[in-house]
């Protein structure tokens, strides 16, 4: 049901179907995934309740199965056997585009070793969307996913990711992202980035700065709903750092991270040679040190 107007749906040809579904407005859907919904046997699905607001939205009628990755390893032998069968299935996630950050992998590749028909149906994305209003860099990105959830774990990650070349899209939850956003300004500097939260959605929110004013600001910011990140590439002058955003870089590492391993995060950020920034840190290192020794009166100890 489109419009108010009832469409006849021809019947799927046996195969899997990887589906995009809207990420928030239900009217983002396609007109040839609405008739492929339609026209297959089973749909299956993360949640059923999710995807049964759509289905009931367009009037589709098609049995809706569970797939997530709690079941899957008992739902995905059914599928494939379905599929064998003759059978037309399916696959979607709860929003956005199947198999990113949703299961499904393992069900894609075991149905291509078993021959079948695997047909995509390109559609809504949030990584798209969110690099599209970013206002960054996109001739070049790299799609994290979600980080990891544990504070250490997930500066070490984004201290990888901080080498990479690239616009960076990542996801986050609403209870973490403002700690998530203090630690990539401390690993990334004033990068610009930008925060797309439930996007296409009533409450649809884009705020564009650099990393220091959004960690900043982060006190502040409505954290209900889904989050995508996107960060800007290294910047293209970095081995020309100042002396003071070199000294802030190596102060906010040497708070996570021992002289050896600051230093050799700060060289891949910076540019400068190992030896300028290893002699600074011993100095940043030595000042933090005398300072933890004075007492609070100003005289040192006898």
């Amino acid at each position: 049901m489109v419009d108010g107007h009832l469409v006849t749906a021809p019947k799927a040809p046996a195969g899997l179907y990887l589906v995009a579904t809207p990420i928030g407005n239900l009217g983002d859907i396609t007109l040839r995934a609405l008739q492929t919904l339609a026209g297959v046997d089973v749909i299956a699905c993360e949640d059923t309740r999710i995807t049964r607001r759509l289905t009931e939205r367009y009037g589709i009628a098609a049995e809706l199965k569970p797939y997530h990755e709690h079941n899957a390893a008992i739902a995905r032998p059914k599928i494939l056997q379905r599929l064998a069968q003759g059978g037309s299935i399916a696959l979607v996630s709860d929003a956005g585009t199947p198999l990113i950050s949703d299961p499904g992998f393992k069900l894609v590749r075991e149905a291509c070793a078993a021959g079948h028909a695997v047909i995509a149906l390109p559609g809504p994305s949030s990584v798209l969307t969110a690099l599209s209003v970013a206002a960054l860099p996109t001739d070049r990105f790299f799609f994290e996913g979600f980080l990891p959830p544990k504070e250490t774990a997930r500066r070490a990650r984004l201290t990888e990711l901080a080498r990479i070349d690239a616009t960076l899209v990542m996801f986050e939850s609403g209870n973490r992202v403002q700690n998530t956003l203090r630690d990539l300004a401390d690993l990334m500097g004033s990068r610009e980035a930008s925060i797309c939260r439930e996007l296409t959605k009533l409450h649809e929110e884009v705020r564009r700065a650099t990393l220091t004013e959004l960690a900043r600001d982060a006190g502040a910011l409505e954290t209900r709903g889904e989050f995508v990140l996107v960060i800007g590439p290294p910047a293209a002058d970095a081995q020309t750092m100042t002396a003071d955003a070199l000294d802030d870089l190596l102060r906010n590492t040497l708070a996570h991270h021992s002289v050896k391993d600051a230093v050799a995060h700060v060289v891949e950020l910076s540019g400068r040679p190992r030896r300028t920034v290893y002699a600074r840190a011993l100095e940043l290192a030595r000042e933090v040190s005398a300072k933890e020794i004075i007492p609070k009166d100003g005289h040192g100890k006898d």
